[in-house]
């Protein structure tokens, strides 16, 4: 359920209910940007296993961190789930998560994969799990070469064809943030503008309506991020084979700096009245358990080392696996700012 920040003392008022009656010690309340069905197995696994409760308020990436800001030191989150690298540095240097010492997630999270170490070697933020922004095409109507870059997507060659949700939507401004510092302010701008004038609609929608345009015909390429074609993929329905066989996968920039990765992660909150308890919830997110059902229940790629993918539609998308790019998350953050501007000028909504 979404709750606006005006209803941040009655969500801290029930929060301390719910502490009062269970124990402190019994209690985890999360502040949650993952809305996905799947997930409701990680936390009804995790209280089975340790008898805690989790209490949990769900928001989008931008909702949660205005409401930490304006609750301050009152704030009774513990735990925060976000779905987007920018936004997880963005929480970090605001100061709006805690360091986190834990010998386990440093063990099974890669360094590349969380916060910058503090002087003392310790990270603000983990990510559990990753999806790649790709592009799909219209098998019947496009080349794959011509889809081979991100570059292309504002090609004169891609005109009216493109679909892509809003620009300003944290998934697009992670990735051409990204684009922005591989080619430049200058070359940024201008391929923003060139995908304002391929675009075969107006952006609107998620992902999963970029994908089925494409399979309708009404538009020739779109950007999706992994886990919504793994689902298609998976899917038994009649109408959803018919939109995985109509579309073919690129992961693009293969041959330069790579395809883009986001990471949804976690941290501890910086004002946590349960501190031990979230830090074992994060520990419990790198488990072989809980990566499993990131990578099978909501078809993300898992981060932890070690762990087997065994979900047959990651495998097949990414046979053989692929290139991914190493821009830092602290880069693509800063650079979002810029994007914004450059969106706003070229008319891209």
């Amino acid at each position: 359920m979404l709750l606006p920040i005006k209803h941040t003392l009655l969500a801290a008022s029930l929060f301390a209910s719910f502490g009062a009656a269970l124990g402190q010690e019994s209690v985890l309340n999360i502040y949650s940007a993952r809305h996905y069905p799947t997930d409701e197995a990680l936390y009804s696994n995790f209280t089975k296993s340790t008898g805690i409760k989790i209490n949990r308020v769900d928001s989008d990436d931008a909702g949660i961190l205005a409401r930490l800001k304006a609750e301050g030191s009152a704030s009774p989150a513990d735990v925060i789930l976000l779905v987007d690298a920018a936004r997880l540095w963005r929480g970090e240097i605001d100061g709006l998560f805690q360091p986190t010492v834990s010998a386990l997630l440093e063990k099974a999270i890669p360094p590349q994969l969380r916060g910058k170490p503090d002087s003392a070697g310790k990270s603000q933020w983990f990510g559990f799990s990753t999806r790649a922004r790709v592009i799909v095409y219209d098998r019947a109507k496009v080349k794959k070469e011509d889809v081979a870059t991100y570059e292309m997507l504002g090609d004169s060659r891609n005109k009216g064809r493109l679909c892509i949700r809003s620009g300003s939507h944290p998934y697009n401004l992670s990735l051409f943030g990204a684009v922005l510092e591989h080619i430049g302010e200058q070359q940024t701008e201008t391929w923003l503008r060139g995908m304002v004038a391929n675009l075969a609609r107006a952006p609107k929608g998620g992902d999963t309506d970029q994908i089925r345009g494409v399979a309708s015909g009404e538009c020739g390429i779109a950007v999706t991020n992994t886990y919504y074609l793994a689902r298609l993929m998976r899917s038994e329905a009649t109408e959803d084979k018919a939109v995985m066989e109509r579309v073919g996968v690129v992961f693009p920039n293969q041959s330069s700096w790579g395809t883009h990765v986001n990471i949804a992660g976690g941290a501890v909150a910086r004002n946590a009245k349960n501190p031990a308890n979230a830090i074992r919830f994060l520990e419990y997110l790198a488990s072989p358990q809980a990566q499993d059902q990131f990578a099978n229940g909501n078809n993300e790629w898992p981060t932890a080392r070690g762990v087997v993918i065994n979900n047959p539609a990651l495998k097949a998308m990414a046979e053989g696996g692929f290139k991914s790019e190493t821009v830092p998350v602290s880069v693509v953050g800063m650079n979002q700012v810029k994007v914004q501007q450059m969106l706003d000028r070229v008319g891209f909504k």
